[in-house]
């Protein structure tokens, strides 16, 4: 017998066991409908005399994908979540859940009220509140603590950790995991259990753990908050989940989540989580079939290109990696299988892994070998010479239906491509460094470039499990061209009066991990000092041009790896120069500039003004589709700040 509870709810009842589906596409999330059709169902469960326990399971791919977030700045409807949560887990009769696939945020703290969990294989667990600058709001801090203890609570909740079902139920919060559809073993286990005393989870007691095994995990999560709140108020409140009742934890959690849900930085990663949505949507592409990719080649093997080969590795695609000679290669084996290993070190992969990746791999010095890829991206070094000769030479090697793809962070690939015979199938592919870790990738799509071939430059991102973000042509796209906006005011500061380490410190307290001279000798100065000189003929005379940067490079300051750059480096560590000042008093002097105090605020808000009006210019070139778009790309590429939004929200400037 079918049962309609709500729009998006509905029950079956199959030998005194009622299954309540929630089918809320795409995500099943806890919408108001939602709500009140699961609490109608967990009603109609406990008064029905038929029915000796409920099953809550989810329909497709999701159990339940977290909270309506298009609700969050509206009032909130009746039922809360946090009221149908404790409908569930104060049942008079038995709640299983049948976690069918991710149960995240909102879809855990339901789980976590069930009075028993199965979980699929494939499930996906977590409360990933953090992230959008909150914390859970249903009870998440609280009851999870009961199951896990403290210190497992602090690490997935203040970081806001995603994990599998095993790791779930390695840690306590999953009661089995079921190869099969965990429905029927739900189904089962609500027989087997029904009428038994119901393990309710706010009933139980915290486990005791160490005060510094509390400690660590504490100042592990907290150490990459950088003036976020919400992991502070969610280590907070773990912390108290044993020191007091239930419903005093309940209410203070829910109190805690409503003035964060108003907060300045959760409204800022609410633009980011839609941001990423919107980046999705790409103009011309609209049900565009990508072009089928099974092998991808890779020229070049250096720091970038190995990056890029363990990635496309990672995504289950067959490698062929060309370098310039059998030496060069031998050494980008030995590249790439040192970043595996550090893989496995690290626990993200097994020593089965690892061979099978290698397995997909081969690596030679024979152009001829990308005859068989279906893309090819070249990684070689950022000379137009070098670059244009590749492509004429890929041109006559690959496929007609092979696409040749660009990691230029600076040059024209319209250029490149006029060195082909078929411009049309090559794009931009501009990833971050290290390739195998950073989750923005440009995809640039060139004046030529063909609809099928962005989408499958599209489709290979995300299949790589990157962020994939379309700029048109420009030098050095959106993020290079905004990133050398924000360091050219840098050097005007530097030169105003303001010293290095001042303006660092200044974008550091704001919130980016390193400030812009530290990011530049991490960088190197080499690429961006090539840059200039290239551009020197061309430069508007009456144009402010600080030759600071430039002075330092002729000196060997190159950066981070010569030892020496806008700092100096010893045993790894930063530190100020007195040569540095030197020269920028000698370079302010020969202007006749007469330095002044910077203050930190005047700092941040010029770099964020001049982020921001080139974004603005950028925008009104077309090079980016929308505002939002050049927030994600400084967020993902450069370290702005999430929880600030990105330099477009930051400063008002998004529609």
């Amino acid at each position: 017998m079918s049962i309609t509870f709500s729009q998006t709810v509905s029950g079956e009842l199959r030998d005194g066991v009622l299954i309540v589906t929630i089918d809320n596409p795409p995500v099943n999330a806890a919408s108001a409908d939602m709500r009140a059709g699961l609490a109608a169902a967990i009603r109609h469960a406990g008064e029905t005399e038929t029915v000796r326990a409920a099953v809550v399971t989810g329909a497709g791919r999701n159990f339940v994908g977290g909270a309506d977030i298009r609700e969050f700045g509206a009032p909130m409807a009746e039922p809360t979540l946090p009221e149908v949560v404790a409908s569930i887990e104060e049942s008079g009769k038995l709640v299983v859940a049948a976690i069918n696939g991710a149960a995240l945020g909102g879809g855990l703290e339901i789980a976590l009220a069930c009075h028993h969990r199965i979980a699929a294989a494939d499930a996906k667990l977590g409360l990933p509140e953090v992230k959008l600058g909150i914390v859970p709001g249903a009870g998440g801090t609280q009851r999870l603590p009961r199951l896990v203890g403290p210190a497992a609570s602090v690490e997935l909740i203040a970081t806001g950790r995603i994990v599998s079902a095993d790791e779930a139920l390695a840690l306590g919060f999953v009661d089995r995991v079921v190869a099969r559809d965990p429905v029927t073993e739900a189904l089962t286990a609500a027989r087997n259990l029904a009428g038994r005393k119901l393990r309710r989870t706010g009933a139980l007691d915290v486990s005791a753990a160490s005060a510094e095994a509390v400690e660590q995990a504490a100042a592990k999560a907290l150490s990459r908050a950088r003036g976020q709140e919400a992991p502070v108020e969610a280590v907070r409140l773990v912390r108290s989940a044993g020191q007091r009742p239930l419903t005093e934890g309940l209410a203070d959690e829910r109190a805690t989540f409503l003035r964060l849900r108003d907060s300045e930085q959760a409204k800022a990663l609410r633009h980011v989580f839609f941001a990423e949505r919107a980046a999705a949507k790409v103009p011309g592409v609209e049900g565009v079939e990508p072009r089928p990719v099974r092998i991808v080649g890779v020229v070049g093997t250096g720091l970038m290109g190995s990056g890029i080969t363990v990635a496309a590795l990672g995504a289950g695609y067959h490698v062929i990696a060309v370098e310039q000679t059998a030496e060069a290669a031998a050494k980008g084996r030995e590249r790439i299988s040192g970043l595996l290993d550090r893989a496995m070190q690290s626990g993200r992969l097994d020593a089965a892994g690892r061979a099978e990746r290698l397995a997909r791999l081969s690596i030679g010095a024979d152009m001829a070998a990308l005859a068989e890829a279906d893309l090819v991206i070249e990684a070689v070094f950022d000379d137009p010479a070098v670059k244009t000769e590749l492509f004429r030479q890929l041109d006559g090697i690959v496929r007609r239906r092979a696409i040749l793809a660009t990691n230029t962070s600076y040059l024209d690939p319209d250029v490149i491509a006029a060195a082909t015979l078929r411009p049309e199938r090559v794009l931009g592919l501009h990833f971050f460094s290290p390739a195998n870790i950073m989750r923005l990738l440009e995809v640039v799509r060139c004046a030529k470039t063909e609809p099928d071939v962005l989408a499958t430059g599209l489709a290979f991102a995300r299949r790589l499990g990157k962020l994939p973000v379309v700029s048109a042509v420009c030098e050095g796209f959106i993020g290079n061209r905004v990133f050398s906006a924000y360091r050219r005011e840098a050097e005007f500061l530097v030169e105003d009066g303001a010293l290095p380490h001042e303006v660092d410190a200044a974008m550091e307290a704001y919130g980016f991990a390193m400030g812009p001279f530290a990011v530049s000798d991490l960088a190197g100065l080499q690429i961006a000092w090539a840059r200039r000189k290239r551009q020197a003929a061309t430069r508007d005379p009456g144009e402010r041009y600080v030759d600071i940067a430039d002075r330092l490079c002729e000196a060997g300051r190159f950066g981070q790896k010569s030892g020496r750059g806008w700092y100096v480096y010893s045993g790894g560590k930063r530190a100020v120069d007195p040569e540095v000042t030197a020269l920028i008093d000698a370079s302010r002097a020969a202007k006749g500039v007469v330095p002044r105090a910077v203050p930190a605020e005047e700092i941040v808000s010029r770099l964020l003004a001049a982020m921001a009006a080139e974004g603005k210019a950028i925008l009104a070139e077309h090079i980016a589709e929308r505002d939002s778009d050049i927030d994600l790309v400084m967020i993902n590429g450069y370290g702005f700040p999430a929880h600030k939004g990105g330099p477009m929200f930051a400063t008002g400037q998004v529609a």
